[in-house]
């Protein structure tokens, strides 16, 4: 590769509520079924994961409210933006995830979504619903440490 030429990084789709709404368990990565404009729109970061959640469906799992927006130079045959997509996980996986759903009502949220070799991937996590309390103990926290850090620049 040349000097002037590097490798062009695509970034990462993050779900921002996932941490403040969510206590985030164990994760899972996940293929996903795309149509080429869809694989288009992503690396053009224009996606969003922020209301989007995963359902098991006849031994499935398939990804709701994900929105990827119609791809600006698509024709008629664009998609649509917030259809049901399929993930691709191994069969042991879907198993544990849906019994962990049903036995702990926990819930699966896609965490952020990247690009692997050229293939889009779904980090999944399994998570459980934070009450109003955690959420403001969170913000305490952030708050205090923000705070110390404050006092250790102002002694360098």
């Amino acid at each position: 590769m040349a000097a002037g030429n590097k490798a062009r990084r695509y970034s990462d789709i993050r779900n921002a509520k996932a941490g403040r709404d969510y206590q985030l368990g164990e994760r899972y990565e996940a293929g996903i079924v795309l149509t080429g404009t869809e694989v288009k729109s992503i690396r053009a970061g224009k996606a969003q994961l922020a209301d989007a959640f995963a359902r098991c469906e006849k031994g499935e799992i398939f990804l709701h409210n994900l929105h990827i927006a119609e791809y600006e130079f698509g024709n008629i045959n664009n998609h649509s933006p917030k259809r049901p997509r399929k993930l691709l996980l191994k069969h042991r996986e879907i198993r544990k995830i849906q019994h962990e759903m049903e036995a702990g009502g926990r819930a699966l949220i896609p965490v952020r979504m990247y690009f692997k070799a050229a293939l889009v991937k779904v980090e999944l996590a399994l998570a459980t619903g934070k009450k109003l309390f955690d959420k403001r103990h969170d913000l305490q926290k952030r708050d205090q440490m923000r705070e110390v850090d404050r006092e250790l620049k102002r002694w360098r």
